[in-house]
This record gives C-alpha cells, sequence and structure tokens, in this order.
C-alpha cells in the first residue's frame, strides 16, 4: 500500500523558518487534493494548506502570509514552506492526498503520513 512519507521537522526559535516535504513510497500523486494539516497536543485537527491538482491554492487564515504550499511533479514531492514561525505553530504536521480540497481543508483523505513534529520555541 502506498504510503507518504514527512520530512524537515524541527526545533526552530519564533521568527525562524522550516520546509517541510512529502513524498509517496511507491507511487505517484494522482488524487485531486494534495495538502498539509497540523494537530497539537489536546487540539482539533486543522487543515494548514491544500493544492488542488489544477494549481489552486488555499490556506488557513492563520498561516496565510506565512506559508506557501507547493509541488515538484518531477521529483513528485510535495512541500511546505514555513517562514516567520511562531509558538502557536507547534504541532505534528500531517501530509495527506484526499478527493478533494475544501478551502485550506482535505476532504476523503485516500492517504496520510505518519507526521513530522515542528516545535518553535519562543
Amino acid at each position: 500500500q502506498a504510503q507518504l512519507v514527512e520530512s524537515g521537522g524541527g526545533s526552530v526559535q519564533a521568527g525562524g523558518s522550516l520546509r517541510l516535504s512529502c513524498a509517496p513510497s511507491s507511487y505517484t500523486y494522482k488524487e485531486t487534493c494534495l495538502g498539509w494539516f497540523r494537530q497539537a497536543p489536546g487540539k482539533e485537527r486543522e487543515g494548514v494548506a491544500t493544492r488542488a491538482s489544477h494549481g489552486t491554492t488555499n490556506y488557513s487564515d492563520s498561516v496565510k502570509g506565512r506559508f506557501t504550499i507547493s509541488q515538484d511533479n518531477a521529483k513528485n514531492t510535495l512541500y511546505l514552506q514555513m517562514n516567520s514561525l511562531k509558538p502557536e505553530d507547534t504541532a505534528m504536521y500531517y501530509c495527506a492526498a484526499a478527493g478533494y480540497c475544501s478551502g485550506a481543508q482535505l476532504r476523503d483523505i485516500v492517504y496520510r503520513g505518519r507526521g513530522t513534529q515542528v516545535t518553535v520555541s519562543s
């Protein structure tokens, strides 16, 4: 079964940057919607960014202007560039492939990774 593998998480100070990567282990992305969501302990899952197959991107209000989602088709890799990180961005970040995007939310998730931890200190 196909798996998504995230990388690039880590610990940074507020104001710093990280770039997350997500690559499938054994197939080529073909779902309509690719994206990232995050979950912090004790909090609801939050859609962060999505990229539809036709290229439209959407972001949650909490990350708009700071995060950028992109895809390198040649490398079959999805990225999330995170700049101006804040302590409230601390969470486990997951990439996923889904049936469709609804704003920054992924709907009908088909595959998801195991997550990569992002920790931002003040």
